[in-house]
């Protein structure tokens, strides 16, 4: 069982996202903001994390690189889950480090994929 680090800002997609990694054996932290995705991961060293990119304040995009720019931080697997579906939406977030890129709705088995691919790496 990992722990999977959900930050979204959509209450909705937290629980969908919550129950759907929870239903597939892994523990969930949740949280609704960049910030407080970044102060969850630094306090509880998830073993993924599953970012939105589209939030106020602090945008997934600015969460990942100040997560990449953290010892404790820098080597857990970050998965973009998003609306954002374009292919340039896509290569600039594989670009601050996302291990995978995953747009909304989301499909079970490729997010499940991906989550397990990044616990194997």
């Amino acid at each position: 069982m990992a722990t999977v680090l959900i930050v979204d800002d959509s209450t909705a997609h937290l629980y969908s996202l919550s129950k759907l990694v929870e239903v597939n054996g892994h523990q969930v932290i949740t949280a609704q903001s960049g910030q407080e995705g970044v102060d969850k991961a630094l306090k509880n060293t998830p073993d993924v994390i599953l970012m939105d990119i589209v939030m106020p304040g602090m945008s997934g995009f600015q969460a990942t690189r100040a997560l990449s720019k953290e010892q404790t931080t820098s080597n857990i697997p970050v998965i973009f889950v998003t609306t954002k579906n374009q292919e340039t939406d896509k290569i600039w977030g594989m670009r601050q480090g996302a291990t995978a890129y995953i747009t909304k709705p989301v499909d079970e088995k490729a997010l499940m994929g991906a989550i397990n691919s990044a616990i194997a790496a």
